[in-house]
């Protein structure tokens, strides 16, 4: 079998959890070899992703290791099948890794939690103002490589859309709102389309008001990504030099605490659709 050049993020995190596994079962490298009848190097491939693995063999190693949770066995069961290859596989040579590995992130998401401060969030954004925002990249991008980063933007949105849309939660500061990016015609189509996505029952979006002075997480964006299982979760945060993922328990534990937090201070659904009519009008 080959070995993968470039794993992605979610093959990276299928063989992070069969290690987890093996490692909460107190066994060894070289005896989980032993019992599935390879060797250790076998094992090691696995785990860090360089090394595709059958359902039969996650099945396997879930028996050898005396996994309790037949949900998550059957997660990554899923992931480990998965050979589609994703609308996002069309970047591969033309944007960076990490976006491809967001858009595959929120394709496979069960429910979407995001918090913005200083931006709306990508999937409730216009092109337009997509635009305008990867215009202030640094440094400066050329003219097609912001419409591929916008055209990736859009087509990332298409899980909010179709029969089966994934459920998506946003928690928006009031300075997000403010920000005229591309001038005013541009902001205000902004927040009408904002306004509009908010008909959907499967999307709310709650105002963060300049009155609610400080709160948790003011100084960040962050996307929570639900998996099928709970220990699939993953946690997407935007830094200077691309999006970092956290899969840790102690990390998701804390986000989840952050985010909800922020869902404390925020308005509620109404009185949020209030401000964003007010600000668009204003």
């Amino acid at each position: 079998m080959p070995l993968r050049r470039n794993p992605t993020a979610r093959q990276l995190r299928l063989g992070a959890e069969l290690r987890r596994m093996r490692e909460r079962s107190g066994m060894s490298s070289t005896e989980a070899a032993r019992l599935l009848g390879t060797n250790q190097a076998q094992i090691s491939n696995i785990e860090a992703s360089r090394f595709g693995v059958s359902a039969d063999r996650v099945r396997a190693l879930a028996r050898n290791y005396a996994c309790s949770d037949p949900a998550l066995v059957e997660a990554l069961v899923a992931m480990a099948v998965e050979r589609r290859r994703g609308w996002w596989e069309e970047y591969r040579e033309i944007l960076p890794a990490s976006l491809l590995d967001l858009a595959e992130l929120e394709h496979h998401a069960v429910r979407i939690r995001t918090a913005y401060v200083a931006h709306v969030p990508g999937l409730l954004q216009t092109p337009e103002h997509a635009r305008e925002i990867f215009r202030q990249a640094v440094p400066a991008l050329t003219p097609p490589e912001i419409e591929h980063r916008v055209s990736h933007r859009v087509k990332r949105q298409t899980i909010l859309y179709g029969d089966a849309p994934t459920s998506y939660e946003a928690i928006v500061h009031e300075a997000a709102l403010r920000m005229q990016f591309g001038g005013p015609f541009t902001a205000r189509r902004q927040l009408r389309h904002i306004l509009d996505m908010t008909e959907h029952d499967h999307i709310t979006v709650r105002v963060i008001p300049f009155t609610a002075g400080s709160f948790p997480g003011s100084g960040q964006s962050i996307l929570y990504a639900t998996g099928p299982v709970a220990k699939l979760d993953t946690v997407q945060l935007d830094t200077e030099h691309g999006s970092e993922f956290l899969d840790a328990e102690a990390q998701l534990d804390r986000y989840r605490v952050v985010l909800d937090r922020m869902e404390s201070v925020a308005l509620d659904e109404a009185a949020s659709r209030k401000v964003i009519h007010d600000v668009a009008r204003s």
